[in-house]
C-alpha cells in the first residue's frame, strides 16, 4: 500500500485536509483569489509601514540625542513621513479590495448553493427544514463571507509582517531575533488555537440552536394562522424564546471561552520588549550591536506585537467560518434524488405530440418499503387520463417519477410521439424533462407579486394577448380587470388576498401558459367546497381539449369527460374488477370499464 493510500484509509492527515469544509470550498473561490491576495498584501503594508514608522522613529530619535548633522538625519525623516503616509494609503487599498473581493465571493457562493438547489428540489431537501434551509442560503452565505474577510486577509498579512519583523531584530542581534518569533508564535497561533479549541464545542451548540430558532421562527409565522385558531400560539412562542434564551447563553460562553487567546500577547509583548533588553545591553557593551540600533530591537517588537494583535480575531474568524462552511457543504454534499445522463449518452426527445408509457414502475423512498409496486400505465399523445385513488395509493409518488423529481428503483418511464419514437426520461437532462412535463403541483404557490409577474412565471416572454387569452380561457379576464390595479394588482404573500378557486385558476393559467407537450394536474380541486369544484374542473377540462393530460386527484368526481380513468390502490393499478392488478397498461380502449371500477 503506498503512503498516500495509507493515509487514506487510516484518516491520516491528508484525507482530514480534504474533509476540511473550507478547504472544500476553495476551489470555489477561484475567481476572487487574486483580489484576496491583493487586498492581503495590501494590509501587510499597512502593518509594516507601522512597524517601520515605528523602527525608524526610534533610530531618528536616539540618533539625534548624539547631535550629528542634520543631514545625517534627512533619510530617516523623510522614510518616518513616507510610512506615514503610505500606511493610510495602503490601508484604504486594503478595505477596497478585500470588501470587493468579500461581495464578490458572496455572490459566487451563493450562486453556488442555489445552482446546488435547484436540482434538489423538492425531493431532495426534505432532510432539511424550511427555516433552516432558508438560513444555509442567505444568512450562513452571508457570515460565512464576512467572516472569511476577517479571518484570511488579516491572517496572512500578520504573517508576513510578524516575520518580517523578526527578520529585522534578527538581523540586529539574531538572539532577539529568536526569542521574537518564539513569543509571537505563542501569542498569535499557540494561544489562539488553544482557545479556538476551548470553545469549538460552543461554537458548535450556537450554530446548532441558531438553526433552530431559524427553523423553529419560519414555521410560527407559516403557521400563525392555525396556531391562533386552536390557541397555540403562546405554547409555541414560548418555546421559541426559551431556545432563543439558551441560544444567547450558548453565545455568551462562545464569546468569553477564548479569553485566553487576548490576555497572551500582552505577557509576551512585556516579555518580548524585557528579553531584547535584557540581551541588548550587553551586545552594546561588546560592541555587536550598535547604540543607535538598540532603540530598534527593543521598540520594534511593541510594533509587531501591535501588527498581530488582530490574529487572534482572525482565527476566530477563521473557526467560525469553518463552521459556516460545515453548513453551506452539507446541502451541497446533499444526495441528488435523479442522476442525470453522462454528457454524449443523452437521448433526444422525440418532435410532436408527446404521451406517456409507464412500464412496470417500482419506487422506493431510502430503505422503505415500494411506494409504486410494478405500475404500469399508457397515455396516448393527445388523450386526457386521469389517476385516481386515497391518500397513500402513489398518486403522488407517480408524478414525482415522471417530473424527476425522483428516479424509478426499476421499471422505466417513456415519452413517445403518436409515430411510435419514444425516449427513455432517464436518458433525457431532467430540465429538458420539466420543460415537455409539467403543470399544477399540488398546492400550488402563489406568489406575493402581481397577477401578471404570477402568470408570466409559465412563460417570461409572453405578449399581453397570450397572457389574455389564458386568462379567458380559465374564467380569469373578468375577475382581473375588476381588480383596482388590474393585472398590477398585487396578491399578497401566498396569494392572501384571492380565493381558493381563484389560487387554483391562477395555477392552470400559469401553467397553459407554459404549454408543456404532456400536461399535468396534480390535485388542482383539492381544499374547495363542492360547487367551486365542480365549475374548476369544468374549466380545466374545457381549457385543456386536445391536450395531453395526466390528471391525478383522489376525488373521481367529473371525470366522465376524460378519455380513461386508472385507480392506484397500495402502489398498484386496481384492475376493473376490483381484483388484483392489471399486467396490462391501462389505455384509452379500456376507459369504461376502468371508469365503471372507479365508481
Amino acid at each position: 500500500m503506498s503512503k498516500g493510500a495509507s493515509l487514506t484509509a487510516r484518516g491520516g492527515p491528508v484525507t482530514r485536509l480534504r474533509r476540511d469544509p473550507l478547504v472544500r470550498l476553495l476551489p470555489h473561490l477561484r475567481p476572487v483569489a487574486g483580489r484576496l491576495l491583493l487586498g492581503s498584501l495590501a494590509g501587510a503594508g499597512a502593518l509594516g509601514c507601522g512597524v517601520g514608522l515605528l523602527a525608524t522613529s526610534a533610530w531618528l530619535i536616539s540618533r539625534a540625542a548624539q547631535h550629528p548633522p542634520v543631514l545625517f538625519l534627512m533619510v530617516a525623516i523623510v522614510a518616518v513621513r513616507a510610512f506615514g503616509l503610505f500606511r493610510g494609503v495602503l490601508r484604504y487599498v486594503d478595505r477596497l479590495v478585500s470588501h470587493d473581493a468579500a461581495l464578490r465571493a458572496l455572490g459566487e457562493l451563493r450562486a453556488l448553493v442555489l445552482e446546488r438547489l435547484e436540482p434538489l428540489a423538492p425531493a431532495g431537501l426534505e432532510q432539511f427544514r424550511r427555516g433552516d434551509l432558508l438560513a444555509r442560503f442567505t444568512a450562513h452565505v452571508d457570515a460565512l463571507q464576512e467572516q472569511l474577510l476577517r479571518g484570511v486577509g488579516p491572517a496572512l498579512s500578520a504573517s508576513i509582517v510578524g516575520l518580517g519583523s523578526v527578520a529585522l531584530v534578527g538581523v540586529l542581534l539574531p538572539a532577539a531575533g529568536v526569542v521574537l518569533l518564539m513569543l509571537l508564535l505563542l501569542a498569535g497561533v499557540a494561544a489562539p488555537l488553544a482557545g479556538a479549541r476551548l470553545g469549538r464545542a460552543g461554537g458548535e451548540r450556537v450554530a446548532a440552536l441558531r438553526r433552530q430558532v431559524d427553523a423553529d421562527a419560519v414555521d410560527l409565522l407559516e403557521g400563525a394562522a392555525e396556531l391562533r385558531a386552536f390557541g397555540g400560539e403562546v405554547q409555541r412562542l414560548d418555546g421559541l424564546s426559551a431556545v432563543e434564551e439558551q441560544l444567547q447563553h450558548a453565545a455568551t460562553r462562545f464569546r468569553t471561552s477564548p479569553a485566553v487567546a487576548d490576555i497572551v500577547p500582552l505577557f509576551a509583548s512585556a516579555a518580548a520588549v524585557l528579553a531584547s533588553l535584557v540581551l541588548g545591553i550587553p551586545a552594546v557593551r561588546d560592541g555587536s550591536l550598535g547604540p543607535t540600533c538598540l532603540a530598534v530591537v527593543v521598540l520594534t517588537p511593541l510594533a509587531a506585537f501591535e501588527a498581530i494583535a488582530g490574529l487572534p480575531a482572525a482565527w476566530q474568524a477563521l473557526g467560525r467560518s469553518r463552521a459556516l462552511a460545515a453548513e453551506i457543504v452539507e446541502v451541497l454534499d446533499a444526495p441528488s434524488p435523479v442522476r442525470e445522463p453522462a454528457e454524449g449518452s443523452q437521448a433526444e426527445l422525440p418532435a410532436g405530440p408527446l404521451g406517456v408509457r409507464v412500464s412496470h414502475a417500482v419506487l422506493r423512498y431510502g430503505d422503505g418499503p415500494d411506494v409504486l409496486r410494478d405500475v404500469s400505465l399508457h397515455v396516448p399523445a393527445g388523450s386526457r387520463v386521469a389517476v385516481i385513488g386515497p391518500s397513500g395509493s402513489g398518486k403522488s409518488s407517480l408524478l414525482a417519477a415522471l417530473l424527476r423529481f425522483r428516479d424509478l428503483s426499476s421499471g422505466s418511464v417513456l415519452l413517445e410521439s403518436a409515430g411510435g419514437t419514444a425516449a427513455d426520461i432517464a436518458t433525457l437532462p431532467s430540465q429538458q424533462v420539466r420543460q415537455s412535463v409539467s403543470g399544477v403541483t399540488a398546492d400550488a404557490h402563489v406568489f406575493a407579486a402581481t397577477v401578471r409577474q404570477n402568470l408570466l412565471l409559465g412563460k417570461p416572454s409572453a405578449t399581453d394577448d397570450e397572457i389574455d387569452a389564458v386568462a379567458r380561457k380559465v374564467r380569469l379576464l373578468e375577475w382581473i380587470r375588476s381588480l383596482p390595479q388590474g393585472w398590477e394588482t398585487p396578491l399578497g404573500t401566498g396569494g392572501a388576498t384571492v380565493s381558493g378557486g381563484q389560487r387554483s385558476r391562477l395555477a392552470l393559467a400559469r401553467a397553459l401558459l407554459a404549454d408543456p407537450q404532456v400536461l399535468v394536474l396534480d390535485e388542482p380541486t383539492a381544499h374547495l367546497d363542492p360547487a367551486t369544484e365542480d365549475e374548476v374542473m369544468a374549466d380545466l377540462l374545457a381549457a385543456t381539449r386536445g391536450r395531453t393530460v395526466l390528471l391525478v386527484t383522489h376525488r373521481p368526481t367529473g371525470l366522465s369527460k376524460l378519455d380513461a380513468v386508472v385507480e392506484l390502490e397500495a402502489g398498484r393499478v386496481r384492475a376493473p374488477d376490483g381484483d388484483t392488478p392489471n399486467d396490462d397498461a391501462p389505455t384509452v380502449a379500456g376507459a369504461v370499464a376502468v371508469l365503471a371500477a372507479a365508481g
